[in-house]
């Protein structure tokens, strides 16, 4: 498995399963398990999904050694802030029948994520998570968290696919040793991505789908990719992206893809923040 290595020196896989919108548990089970006999050794979940019991039968299931994995979680916003924080770790690594992981999140930018940096720096110096990190920090408030706290981010996970390419996102955290991950590679199927004409024509030209194409063309980019499925042919072709590599070309005619916007939310807009800040879920 081709991985990147943190700044911190810890070696994460570049492709991982992603579990997020796999509420059903025997459904996420399954999925989970699947990946794990398919080759994956990533996988990505959080407190919000609702998922991280069955991600945790499944790595057990599976019978894969803890050695191999690296297993992430993240923390909801409800549960930001220093003591809350920790608590909200302990009940993540109960639910996923583990001693420690090897990244924990911040899930969104919003509430008192700052003392959540800190009970998560304690949790990093106490061996119990190996790396950690943010989703969905804009760079401004990623430098703000940089500057005023000890540990860099070992990872920033955003939403990045062709109509989104975070191009001076992803200048911006190598500049600062932040590992650029992606969410929603595939755009969750919006614009037509698995129609594209540019897209499919990549495709036909090296044999492979659309979806290899994106993976790939991420891949070749340094970004970590956390695809999902759950039928387990899509799961083995997700991984099936190391045979094949995207040449001048086509990277160009992915470039022109971008519309520079996000396809979901914006972290600008003041109505967004108030309605995550509000939203409370029971975990």
């Amino acid at each position: 498995m081709q991985t990147v290595t943190l700044n911190n020196g810890v070696k994460m896989p570049i492709i991982g399963f992603g579990v997020y919108q796999i509420p059903d548990a025997e459904e996420c089970e399954n999925a989970v398990y699947e990946a794990l006999t398919a080759g994956y050794r990533l996988i990505d979940t959080a407190a919000g999904y609702l998922n991280e019991e069955a991600v945790g039968r499944a790595i057990k299931r599976s019978g894969v050694p803890r050695e191999e994995l690296f297993i992430t979680t993240k923390l909801w916003i409800q549960d930001a802030g220093y003591e809350s924080a920790k608590l909200a770790f302990s009940k993540s690594l109960k639910k996923l029948q583990l001693d420690y992981l090897d990244l924990y999140l911040i899930h969104q930018p919003f509430g008192d994520y700052y003392g959540a940096w800190r009970a998560m720096e304690e949790l990093y110096r106490e061996g119990k998570i190996k790396s950690i990190g943010v989703s969905n920090f804009l760079p401004d408030r990623l430098m703000d968290l940089i500057v005023h706290n000890e540990i860099v981010p070992a990872v920033n996970q955003i939403e990045t696919h062709p109509f989104y390419q975070q191009t001076e996102s992803a200048s911006f955290m190598k500049e600062q040793g932040v590992q650029h991950q992606s969410w929603a590679p595939f755009a969750e199927g919006l614009n037509n991505m698995f129609g594209n004409q540019v897209l499919a024509s990549i495709a036909e030209r090296h044999n492979k789908s659309v979806a290899q194409v994106v993976l790939r063309w991420l891949v070749q980019r340094d970004v970590v990719v956390i695809p999902k499925s759950v039928r387990k042919e899509r799961i083995v072709e997700n991984l099936n992206i190391f045979d094949f590599e995207l040449g001048v070309d086509d990277i160009e005619q992915i470039s022109a893809l971008d519309t520079r916007e996000s396809l979901f939310l914006s972290y600008h807009d003041p109505k967004f923040a108030k309605m995550l800040g509000t939203l409370r879920v029971d975990l």
